[in-house]
Order: structure tokens, then C-alpha cells, then sequence
């Protein structure tokens, strides 16, 4: 029986979503990424996952995922878990991308439905059991019924659990808290509970409060060791630290608010060109934010940071 200190491991604690750094050609910057992953862990993350929706990953070829995921892997050598979002039109395609990261040797997935597919629960079971049984890696569903049409319940994740014991946690992305405690609630007293990680950054409070073991976190490219703070602060029941988050939370929710828009993508990268951790650069069709949109979300970033809290 698993204990509450090891549901969803090694899903836990605040893992970036990394963005994808692009040289100026327009080519993946392998070199930038194995630095950002250096700066995430030492601001005291517990690993990294890469290319996801805020990776541009639906933009990057086979080679450049298989080049990323071996510079992240390199660079967390010895020092946090490197995982390997898995995301493909086709099955075959999962499969491959699933068996190439276990080779390279990362250490756990998270698993995406067919994003251009809208199908039965029948194909979408089917997609994620072939996944799961690709490679020998711990693996967590990714369940974002926005952006990806299906809606995986509790009971349906729970299903795959049985049957595939690597699924080990869900980032749950629908902003629905009851998604969210049905999944923390109903792993209790199961053989194969799964560990439940916040998947919207404007949640990440909420999320720890009701239980969640980690976050998939967006701004914390850009700020790093705010967002571990605010996770662990909210993880405890203190009366001193439950103080201490929401003055954090409220400092730090505008900027959280970013990676709930369309635009989510570029917003982040334009935080990060604000705090020196990165550039505005991405992959076309996507264009840098401007004119009012520009003005409006500089305003947000430049207010927060001329107020960001010390220590």
C-alpha cells in the first residue's frame, strides 16, 4: 500500500512545463534548454517536463524532441527527474516518441491524448494503453478536455491504473476543483492510488490545499523559486506559512493568470524576457505579442516585478 508521502512519485513538487528555446534561425537551442533545466532545479524543483503544450511541442519534429529530451536529461543528471511529454496525432507516432524516451533514458512521461482526434472513450483507452505499455517508465495523464476534446473521469483513470500499474499521477488542467478531489479522494484505500498535480497555474493554491502532490507549473520558467515557495507553502497547514501564501498568492496571481489565456505561450516567454531567463522567440504560426496586448500585459509584468517579494 503506498503511503501519502510517495502517491504520484515521482510526480511531485512543482516540475516545469518548459518552454522551448529557439536559437535566432528559428532551430532548437538544445544548449538554452539544458540551462533553463539547470535553473529550475537549483531554485529547487523537482524536475522538469518538456515539450508540452507550452513547449510548442505540437511544432517539433521527432529529432528535435529525441535532441531536447537527451540535453535535459544530461543537465539533470544527479540532480531532479527529466520527463518526456508524449503527444501525437497518430498511436504509432506515441509509441515511437514513448520508446525513444526510455531509451534515452528519461525518467517518466506524461502522456497525451490524440490532440486532433475527437473519437470514443473506446480509441482514447486504447492510445493511452499503448502508450502505457511502451516502455517501463512511470507515467501521468495529462486530462486538459480544453485544449484536447476528451474528458478522462476519475473512474476511467482509475480503470487504467488497474491495468497498468506505471500510471502513477494525472495533471488535471479543467479547472474544475471537484476533477481535482475526485481524483485525491478516490486514490484513498485503492491498491493503486494515483497522484493528482495541479495543471493550471492560477490553481496551484487551491490545488495543494485540497491535496494535490504536485504542479505542473508555466510562469515558474521565469520565476522559479516563487513558485516552489508558494507550493510548499500551501502544502502546510501552519498557521505562519498559511499567511505567508496568500500574501505570495496574491502578489504572484496576475502572473499566473497569463498561463490561462490563448496567448499563454508567448506571455510566458515575454515574463522571461522581463526577468532575464529567457527570450520572446517562438515557432510560427505563433507571433510575438504587440501593440495594446503587448502594453497591457507589460503593464501587469513590469507592476509585479518592481514589487516582487524578497527572500
Amino acid at each position: 500500500m503506498s503511503t501519502a508521502s510517495d502517491i504520484g512519485a515521482p510526480f511531485r513538487g512543482v516540475i516545469p512545463a518548459l518552454v522551448t528555446p529557439f536559437k535566432e534561425d528559428g532551430s532548437l537551442g538544445a544548449n538554452a534548454l539544458g540551462d533553463l533545466t539547470r535553473t529550475m532545479l537549483d531554485a529547487g524543483c523537482t524536475g522538469t517536463v518538456w515539450p508540452g503544450s507550452l513547449g510548442e511541442g505540437q511544432t517539433l519534429s521527432f529529432e528535435e524532441r529525441t535532441e531536447g529530451w537527451r540535453a535535459i536529461r544530461a543537465a539533470s543528471e544527479g540532480r531532479g527527474n527529466a520527463f518526456a511529454t508524449i503527444s501525437a496525432a497518430s498511436t504509432r507516432d506515441a509509441v515511437r516518441q514513448a520508446q525513444a524516451a526510455a531509451d534515452i533514458g528519461m525518467r517518466g512521461c506524461m502522456i497525451l491524448p490524440p490532440y486532433v482526434h475527437k473519437g470514443s472513450w473506446r480509441e482514447y483507452r486504447a492510445h493511452f494503453e499503448a502508450m502505457l505499455a511502451a516502455a517501463p517508465l512511470p507515467m501521468m495523464l495529462y486530462n486538459n478536455p480544453p485544449a484536447y476534446i476528451v474528458d478522462v473521469s476519475a473512474e476511467q483513470t482509475f480503470e487504467l491504473a488497474a491495468r497498468h500499474p506505471n500510471l502513477v499521477s494525472v495533471k488535471d488542467s479543467t479547472g474544475d476543483c471537484r476533477k481535482l478531489t475526485a481524483l485525491v479522494a478516490g486514490s484513498h484505500g485503492r491498491a493503486r492510488p494515483v497522484g493528482a498535480l495541479v495543471g493550471l497555474d492560477d490553481c496551484a493554491v487551491e490545488g495543494a490545499r485540497m491535496g494535490a502532490c504536485g504542479w505542473i507549473a508555466g510562469l515558474a520558467n521565469a520565476l522559479p523559486k516563487e513558485s516552489v515557495r508558494l507550493f510548499t507553502l500551501a502544502q502546510s497547514h501552519a498557521p505562519a506559512d498559511v499567511a505567508a501564501c496568500d500574501a505570495l498568492y496574491r502578489w504572484f496571481l496576475p502572473l499566473l493568470r497569463l498561463d490561462t489565456v490563448p496567448d499563454f505561450v508567448q506571455l510566458i516567454k515575454l515574463v522571461m524576457a522581463e526577468t532575464g531567463t529567457g527570450d520572446e522567440r517562438v515557432r510560427a504560426p505563433r507571433q510575438a505579442v504587440e501593440g495594446a496586448d503587448r502594453a497591457r500585459a507589460l503593464e501587469v509584468i513590469r507592476h509585479a516585478l518592481s514589487t516582487r517579494p524578497r527572500g
